[in-house]
């Protein structure tokens, strides 16, 4: 059987129909992709093409009252990655490939950079830390990941956050950046970005006001993102930084850019937002005053005795905080450089807890301070009146309530010039204030059933306690503020299941007992007193500014309550005060000043810690204490200090706080004297004839 080969005619009839078939389903496969996937591929291209970027807005700055810096950003380079630009392949095996060899390549610039940069001589440290003084920060040195670490970091990105970039290297000198910067033509998907870290001047001088920044803590991350926060964004943890982050928080700007194939900018498109700086705070602390009160708390204790202690200064027309030191303390550019975990356990492990602040977290026996309010208290419900005189032995004895013809059953209560043999004798309040008479105050909180003498009883003077301040949170912007405690019978009740007796009264009349309060509710209770009954809400705030430093807000004096007591009666008190100071029989003597004309109350608190042992006599320690305002008929200031385990208030607390007060009104000299240099120029000016 034969086979004939198609003709001409039939070959080309083939290569017709084949044509036309190519060409139909060219067509079809033309219209499927213009119009069925048209708008996808649109819309990937234009994502490949375009890509939406945030900036984030310069964070605030902070100042003191005087305009100087506590805290601003400084701009640090670092290198990048965004995996959706990195070299990409069908084949994952090459895709891999290439990628390594980029991240080599990026890794020997770095590299060789880094060799050849000579980094300028770093200067020697001002001094070593101070004994209170934890940590000192160092400059932040560069970073680079490892190439394993990279290839980790790329993977994890591509799994949902492709465009959000991964950083390489950071704290880089300005010259590798650059070096890096002249690389990139050849290093797609490398980008060289600026960021911005806190610096804080004079940091472990005002580190527990100001605070610090650090990445977000992991368990809060959801919570800021749903705020618009970048996952690796830094945010405030303590202090101001804290309170005020939402203020001091740039407000991210937005916009869309084309880039190349590397991943370049090459054009912005559409209308751009810009970011907006956030707020900045003008806080009331005078950083000069904030130091000498540092200076004076350092020299005045001894650290092999206390572990901690606390200086207060407030304007008691307005509340605000002129300075507050809390001891121990560290230097928060430690955290704003990114702390190290030896670093953070050597902070946080330390005697005395550097990172707590005192001032307004711990809570300590009050102690003779407290007689202030029981004064007020006793003379505004009539209890007593400034003629009324109370006999206060060197020691009583308080009958027991259910026998009470049984002296044997008696408690004994002391007064602390019992301690050396000596008695106050018949006294009025003013001269109880003065010389810190245990005895008097004893009678007039909770009674002298002897006399038939009725004292006030522990609601009423647990009542004026808290219109003092006491128990309560004072309000400050500061985050962590303890309330403190004021007891009373139904608290004695529920916490210890015990009855309220009159010698918890005895106690707690003289700031003993069950009574805690913080440095900064003494300094309120003190600044009640010295401006005729006004208890302010403390601010370390001042004001707000905007990027351009107009003021957004002005921060008055905010009253938390006028107390309802007479002026009449805090008169008194403040004579008491007077006295104690300015008298030869007051506690607080040894520092009279006829220039700064100064008021105060000692106060020597007794409490338990199992660590520290009774002295020889079996007494137990005592925490140092000493509130004061000055001048005495205008006040300005209230100073208040406190010791644990500073021993006699009158011999540690009051010269620190007469040596802060001297350095307050040393300031104010000094710079009214350089606002008008010709006002203390007594010379005579010959006239020209």
């Amino acid at each position: 059987m034969s086979s004939r080969l198609p003709d001409l005619s039939t070959r080309l009839l083939v290569l017709r129909l084949s044509t036309v078939v190519i060409f139909l389903a060219l067509v079809t496969q033309l219209a499927v992709l213009q119009f069925s996937r048209g708008r996808q591929y649109q819309e990937r291209a234009l994502f490949n093409r375009t890509r939406v970027v945030q900036t984030e807005g310069a964070r605030g700055v902070i100042y003191d009252s005087q305009g100087r810096f506590l805290a601003r950003n400084r701009a640090l380079f670092a290198v990048a990655l965004v995996p959706a630009d990195l070299p990409d392949d069908p084949d994952f095996a090459v895709s891999l490939q290439k990628r390594r060899a980029l991240y080599r390549a990026l890794l020997d610039v770095l590299q060789q950079a880094m060799a050849e940069y000579s980094p300028p001589p770093t200067p020697a440290p001002e001094g070593l830390p101070s004994f209170y003084e934890v940590g000192q920060s160092r400059p932040p040195g560069p970073s680079i990941l490892s190439l394993e670490e990279i290839e980790s970091l790329v993977n994890q990105r591509e799994l949902g956050s492709a465009y959000q970039p991964v950083l390489v290297a950071e704290n880089l000198p300005r010259e590798v950046a650059l070096r890096v910067e002249e690389e990139r033509y050849r290093l797609p998907g490398v980008e060289v970005v600026v960021i911005t870290r806190r610096e804080y001047f004079s940091g472990s001088d005002i580190a527990h006001i100001v605070g610090y920044m650090g990445p977000i803590p992991q368990e809060n991350i959801t919570t800021y993102v749903e705020r618009g926060y970048p996952a690796d964004a830094w945010v405030g943890l303590a202090g101001l930084e804290l309170t005020y982050e939402q203020t001091l928080r740039g407000r991210p700007g937005r916009k869309v850019i084309e880039v190349d194939v590397n991943g370049r900018e090459r054009a912005v498109i559409g209308q751009e937002v810009p970011p907006r700086p956030g707020r900045n705070l003008i806080l009331s602390i005078d950083l000069d005053l904030q130091k000498a009160m540092r200076q004076a708390l350092e020299g005045g204790i001894r650290p092999l005795r206390s572990h901690s202690a606390v200086a207060v200064a407030m304007d008691p027309r307005n509340g605000h905080i002129l300075g507050m030191v809390s001891l121990p303390t560290y230097d928060n550019n430690i955290f704003a450089d990114g702390v190290t975990p030896e670093e953070y356990r050597e902070i946080a492990e330390a005697p005395g807890f550097p990172l707590i602040n005192h001032a307004i977290s711990g809570i300590y026996p009050p102690g003779s301070t407290f007689k202030l309010v029981t004064a007020s208290a006793a003379l505004q419900e009539k209890v007593i009146t400034p003629k009324t005189i109370l006999n206060a032995p060197g020691i009583i004895y308080l009958p027991n309530r259910n026998f009470p013809d049984n002296p044997n059953l008696a408690q004994p209560f002391v007064c602390w010039i019992y301690k050396s043999g000596g008695q106050h004798g018949d006294i009025n309040v003013v001269y109880a204030i003065a010389e810190s008479c245990d005895i008097f105050f004893y009678k007039v909180g909770g009674g002298w059933p002897v006399a038939e003498f009725e004292g006030l009883g522990v609601e009423t003077l647990a009542y004026y306690a808290n219109l003092f301040g006491f128990g309560n949170l004072t309000g400050i912007d500061l985050p962590a503020e303890n309330p403190g405690l004021v007891p009373n019978t139904r608290w004695k009740r529920l916490a210890k299941g015990e009855k309220w007796v009159t010698g918890d009264t005895y106690n707690m009349a003289i700031g003993q007992g069950d009574v805690l309060a913080t440095p900064l509710q003494v300094t309120l209770m003190t600044a009640a007193v010295a401006n005729n009954g006004f208890l302010y809400k403390p601010e370390v705030v001042a004001a707000i500014t905007d990027d351009r430093g107009n003021v957004i807000e002005e921060r008055g004096p905010q009253l938390i309550r006028e107390l309802p007591i007479d002026p009449k009666w805090l008169d008194v008190v403040r004579e008491g005060m007077w006295l104690a100071v300015n008298w030869e029989g007051g506690t607080a003597k040894d520092i009279w000043d006829p220039d700064l004309r100064i008021a105060g109350k000692t106060g020597t608190a007794e409490f338990f810690d199992p660590e520290i042992i009774r002295d020889r006599r079996g007494n137990l320690p005592t925490h140092a204490w000493f509130t004061a305002f000055a001048p005495y008929e205008d006040p300005e200031i209230v100073v208040t200090v406190f010791v644990y385990n500073g021993g006699e208030g009158s011999l540690v607390a009051a010269p620190i706080a007469h040596k802060i007060l001297q350095a307050y009104f040393d300031i104010k000299a000094r710079r009214a004297e350089a606002a008008n240099p010709a006002a203390g120029d007594d010379t005579p000016v010959e006239e020209t004839p």
